[in-house]
């Protein structure tokens, strides 16, 4: 087993079990049985528990931010519901636990400052996004794009306690008013 298949198995398991039991509660005794990376490749290829979380959400924001904008750029006329469209597939599927990069900023708070750095990233990825998403120009786009993500990251965290779409449909109807509301004004 070489280094990049060690990567991507390690990769593999600490996604699996970060996101569905928590980063704290899972070991790296734990992400070596279930990836059948021996302890000493474990620790070339992550030095630190840090790095491993850091590798994981990395990997997760390329997966995810790709999916939401293959999502938006085939949406029709409609870019902002088809982000909410997006995300009440994303709330209905099995094993959904709400937003992997609140869920270790939860966990972990400020420190390790790798970690919390792919958190402020993705969320400001997310934000241009959503700015791209509801058009205009200037202040304006990005006073709508902070609301944007507001609704957005409410209706995961609803969507966490109660998973199924109908927090992002919900959600997804405060956008149109809000849209309507700024084109009005």
């Amino acid at each position: 087993m070489d280094d990049e298949e060690a990567r991507t198995r390690l990769l593999d398991a600490a996604e699996a079990l970060f996101y569905a039991e928590g980063i704290q509660a899972v070991g790296m005794d734990r992400i070596r049985a279930e990836s059948g990376v021996p302890l000493k490749r474990l620790y070339k290829v992550f030095p630190a528990k840090e790095a491993l979380v850091a590798a994981y959400l990395e990997r997760r924001d390329r997966r995810w931010m790709a999916s939401l904008r293959d999502a938006v750029e085939a949406a029709a006329g409609d870019p902002v519901g088809a982000v909410f469209e997006w995300l009440a597939g994303w709330f209905a599927e099995p094993g959904f636990r709400g937003c992997a990069f609140l869920n270790a900023f939860g966990e972990l708070g400020a420190g390790p400052a790798g970690v919390l750095d792919v958190v402020r990233r993705h969320k400001a990825e997310l934000r241009a996004l959503l700015g791209e998403a509801a058009g205009g120009a200037g202040a304006g786009r990005e006073e709508l794009a902070e609301q944007l993500l507001i609704l957005v990251e409410g209706a995961t965290a609803v969507a966490a306690l109660t998973p199924g779409p109908e927090p992002a449909r919900r959600a997804g109807a405060a956008a149109t008013t809000l849209l309507a509301a700024a084109a009005a004004a």
